[in-house]
């Protein structure tokens, strides 16, 4: 702090004051600071929405597939009882129709007395763009299925 000399009646008692430094002066430097803090701000915000839309996407997805397994599971149970008939495979495809998107049961003869329960769905929100896919994606039991379906299989012998 600078001490100035302050004129007054009696010089004794307030000779000397001290002042107060002057700010120096800036030119937008401190404008820059804040929009670089605000930008910075904005792309880590954005990343964090990324990352939570990628969480939500898959565990919608994991739900499905945990449905489909729900669905494939009882549909070889109803198939293994007594009621090996149609009826049981007509109500667990319209069961799969309603929980899953585009949902749908089959069974099929795998072998000798051995049957495979399969349950496809439709898989929009995972689907990959093209170009995008690193590896092909296995059939589906015996039947290869079409980019975008999901499907689960389960072999049961009867």
């Amino acid at each position: 702090m600078k001490i100035s000399r302050l004129y007054c009646r009696n010089p004794n008692p307030c000779r000397y004051a001290l002042r107060a430094p002057r700010a120096p002066r800036t030119r937008g430097e401190s404008l820059i600071e804040v929009m670089l803090a605000v930008v910075l701000t904005a792309v880590t915000a954005l990343g964090l929405i990324a990352a939570q839309l990628w969480m939500m996407r898959d565990a919608r997805a994991t739900a499905t597939r945990e449905h489909a397994a729900l669905v494939a599971d009882a549909l070889v149970e109803a198939m293994q009882g007594a009621s090996h008939s149609n009826a049981a495979l007509a109500q667990w495809r319209v069961r799969a129709g309603y929980l899953l998107p585009q949902g749908d049961a089959s069974v099929s003869g795998a072998g000798d007395r051995t049957s495979v329960a399969r349950v496809t769905w439709h898989t929009l929100a995972g689907a990959s763009r093209s170009g995008e896919v690193i590896d092909i994606p296995p059939p589906c039991g015996d039947v290869a299925v079409p980019a975008g379906t999901g499907c689960v299989v389960l072999a049961f012998a009867e």
